[in-house]
């Protein structure tokens, strides 16, 4: 097994995976491939792939070959991941970690196969995840982001979704947007059209894909060198460490002072809190003790939520953020405003569920209501504009927003999300909560909860009881499936 010293290869890695096709049925490994990278040079210095045998070869199903080509015939006779398990380590132990949407998805699925072996899973020294890195510095020029297209946008051929393929390209894409950014700071006139500035300008600063230039006039600022004293070549001048420096803004563009602390480049810690938190923000938590209300105050207060029949569908369109730090990320609209809906009385069907999981592990809490029709009416219309904004060559499984099941086409049903965020070492609701009381006061009281606790919220929200939800329509794409989530930002529980 490898020693824990640091390394300074760069390992690419990728990983393909079973589909579930189930809630709860979680992923299995197919395929391992990495690839260590020269810093100095970015050339490759060793490569490893193997397929990947799980415990139940029924887990490989048509959705699962249509992802990645992997058949069960394919990997029969693979070593299990416990007989690569070695291997894998000592490539990714203690080295930095590059790859697109590693942090949201094959870091977490390399945790749960090492804990699963009962093996303490490798640890980085660093991470660069290409996706939100090229969402951040490239911009949205090259379309969702998503390498298949970043591929197309640079004419690297088609996506083969293998392991090993799928990292050289990934390190190919990255070498090409690292020289366009590269050339866009170098010569920001030529490539603009603007040939009255001067060509001593220099680029100040990026942000969400915009320069600002400096006027005419040398430039007073020392020239980025691409050696140091040594006559070495610095690892911050090759094109993989600029296109990461350039993702800390202004910064790391500031001259170096001696004995002065400089950003770790490989910190992508900014980039991932915004794509954990976004777009489950709300307010504070209320530190004071509850206070009561009448609910048209609340209403009053929500007055940007509609009633489903105030919904006009010819006016409801959907879009792509601008700027959004993390992987593509959609917005339904209605008259150019966010969409956000009143749902009034609706029956819990089925209570509080923690048998989904974000990304980061932490419980996604969800229950199920009836829906009337009206409301089915305006939610199947956002499905079918979602659906049809979606990137024609995704691979994703639409899953519809009402759920209708053979024999009860007649009771439709939705999901409602309960968001979570993580404060510290702990976890809490971002959802604002209200009890209402029985008549005749029918006052209205707000919930603080002293700790996250899914079994006092389960008291709450219990079948049969009614709610009133104040939801978002949250569209996704994300690992071969697709659809609608609906957050609740208030949630009124009605005591009777």
């Amino acid at each position: 097994m490898a020693s824990t010293i640091d390394r300074s290869e760069i390992a690419f890695f990728d990983l393909e995976t079973t589909v579930p096709t189930r809630p709860g049925q979680g992923y299995a490994i197919l395929e391992f491939g990495s690839i260590l990278v020269c810093p100095k040079k970015v050339i490759e210095l060793e490569s490893y792939e193997t397929l990947v045998r799980p415990h139940d070869l029924s887990l490989i199903t048509t959705l699962s070959v249509r992802a990645n080509g992997i058949t069960a015939d394919d990997v029969v006779s693979a070593p299990a991941f416990a007989d690569v398990a070695d291997k894998v380590f000592d490539m990714l132990h203690g080295r930095i970690w590059a790859g697109h949407n590693i942090i949201r998805f094959d870091c977490v699925r390399l945790r749960e196969a090492f804990a699963q072996i009962n093996r303490p899973p490798p640890e980085p020294k660093g991470m660069i995840d290409s996706l939100p890195l090229l969402t951040q510095t490239f911009g949205r020029r090259a379309g969702n982001m998503k390498m298949a297209t970043l591929a197309n946008y640079f004419g690297l051929g088609k996506q083969s979704h293998r392991s090993l393929d799928d990292v050289r390209m990934n390190l190919e894409v990255l070498k090409y947007c690292a020289t366009v950014l590269f050339l866009e700071s170098s010569l920001p006139d030529v490539l603009t059209g603007n040939n009255s500035a001067s060509p001593n300008a220099i680029i100040r600063n990026r942000s969400n894909g915009r320069t600002d230039v400096d006027g005419p006039g040398p430039s007073t600022s020392p020239p980025s060198s691409s050696r140091n004293d040594d006559n070495q070549i610095s690892p911050l001048s090759n094109p993989i460490f600029s296109l990461v420096a350039s993702s800390a803004g202004e910064q790391a563009q500031q001259p170096v002072k001696p004995n002065q602390a400089q950003p770790n480049p490989f910190d992508l810690g900014p980039l991932v809190d915004n794509i954990e938190t976004e777009p489950l923000q709300s307010n504070d938590v209320m530190e004071e003790e509850p206070s009561t209300a009448t609910q048209s105050n609340i209403i009053s207060e929500s007055n940007e939520f509609l009633e489903p029949d105030q919904v006009s569908i010819p006016s409801v369109t959907v879009t792509a953020v601008p700027y959004f730090r993390g992987p593509q990320k959609m917005q339904i609209l209605h008259r150019d405003a966010p969409l956000q809906i009143h749902c009034g009385a609706l029956k819990v069907r089925f209570g509080v569920s923690t048998r989904f999981v974000d990304h980061a592990g932490r419980p996604r809490l969800s229950f199920v209501v009836d829906a009337s029709p009206n409301l089915c009416s305006v939610l199947d219309a956002c499905d079918n504009i979602a659906k049809r904004f979606v990137d024609s060559d995704s691979n994703s499984e639409w899953r519809p927003v009402v759920s209708r099941k053979p024999g009860f086409y007649n009771s439709p049903t939705i999901r409602l999300q309960l968001p979570t965020v993580a404060e510290g070492d702990g976890v809490r609701w971002i959802t604002e909560i209200y009890q209402k009381e029985s008549l005749p006061s029918a006052s209205i009281q707000r919930i603080v909860f002293s700790r996250y606790d899914v079994a006092e919220l389960e008291q709450l929200i219990r079948p049969g009881s009614f709610v009133d939800a104040y939801i978002s329509l949250d569209p996704y794409d994300y690992q071969q499936n697709a659809g609608i989530r609906l957050v609740v930002k208030k949630l009124i529980v009605d005591s009777n």
